[in-house]
């Protein structure tokens, strides 16, 4: 005989509720529900069962942690492969220096090329000449010795010509090997500073084409600039060395030559008085220590000596 306590009853209707909810459950909810359950990772002594580590987990954490990984990896995979020389390796790849080399072949290429057809040019008309085949507007004319090119009659120039001369050597005022123009006293409103206080060894002279003056002074004296302006020329010639050359107001422009070193660059404003270089001995036009100083008013030469004492 079985009794059938009401206890009994009520488990047996929890069950059956709790089993027909479970079978009405959505796939969806019933995955979710899945994911979210809680698991227990646990680490165990082999011999002594002693419990080493315990890690909770779901398998919701699982998969984003090993989603995350691999993702991680393939990024780390990419960024080697397209910034890493490691490239090269893998097929269909070409070298980095691929194209530079492409780059210098095919210029080299092209110089082979001018050149054969160079030399091929040269042999045809080497074997035309050989040969008597030259072509007709190759041939020199023969030259008439019987001509009298200097009893030729020369006509006068007409007073209209004569007028026009005049006028364009009279617009000439930048021309370099004429004398200074320029009237004694024209530049008198100026103050000029003086560069740098020494002997002139050479003096101005513009039919040798000397359009400055050469200043001896002692080693490492300084250059100052003879008037406010900008430096528009800072750079090393190989005739006279290191050149500084500074454009003033009013057309004026003065030039230095022969520095052992420039202490402006183009582009600075520099005041009267202000240091822009250090005497010195550079270019092949120099034969010692010295500076040579060029003053240029409206584009012509004049001679520093007339307006300021060295």
């Amino acid at each position: 005989m079985h009794l059938y306590s009401p206890k009994r009853k009520v488990n047996d209707c929890f069950h059956l509720n709790q089993f027909h909810q479970t079978t009405l459950e959505k796939p969806r909810k019933r995955i979710v529900r899945k994911l979210k359950s809680v698991f227990r990772l646990v680490i165990l002594n082999d011999q002594t069962f002693e419990e080493r580590l315990s890690i909770r987990l779901t398998p919701l954490n699982v998969f984003v942690f090993a989603g995350t990984v691999i993702i991680s990896l393939i990024t780390f995979t990419i960024y080697i492969i397209a910034f890493t020389p490691l490239r090269e390796y893998i097929p269909g790849y070409a070298d980095v220096n691929m194209q530079r080399t492409i780059v210098m072949l095919a210029s080299k290429t092209d110089s082979l090329e001018r050149s054969l057809n160079s030399r091929d040019r040269y042999l045809a008309n080497l074997q035309a000449v050989i040969s008597g085949k030259l072509p007709p507007d190759q041939i020199k004319k023969p030259v008439d010795k019987n001509a009298r090119y200097d009893t030729l009659p020369i006509p006068e120039p007409s007073d209209a010509e004569k007028k026009l001369r005049k006028e364009m050597e009279s617009r000439d005022r930048f021309s370099l090997y004429a004398e200074s123009s320029i009237q004694e006293g024209s530049l008198s409103n100026f103050l000029f500073f003086t560069p740098v206080k020494g002997v002139v060894t050479s003096e101005f002279n513009p039919k040798s084409k000397h359009f400055g003056i050469d200043i001896v002074a002692s080693a490492n004296e300084v250059i100052k600039s003879t008037l406010d302006g900008t430096v528009i020329f800072s750079d090393w010639t190989s005739d006279t060395g290191y050149v500084l050359a500074i454009q003033h107001g009013n057309n004026l422009f003065s030039v230095y030559k022969h520095n052992s070193a420039l202490l402006k660059t183009a582009g600075d404003f520099v005041k009267a008085g202000e240091v822009v270089a250090i005497i010195g001995d550079s270019g092949e036009l120099t034969t010692g220590p010295h500076l040579h100083f060029e003053l240029w008013y409206n584009g012509t030469a004049v001679d520093p000596t007339d307006y300021m004492t060295f």
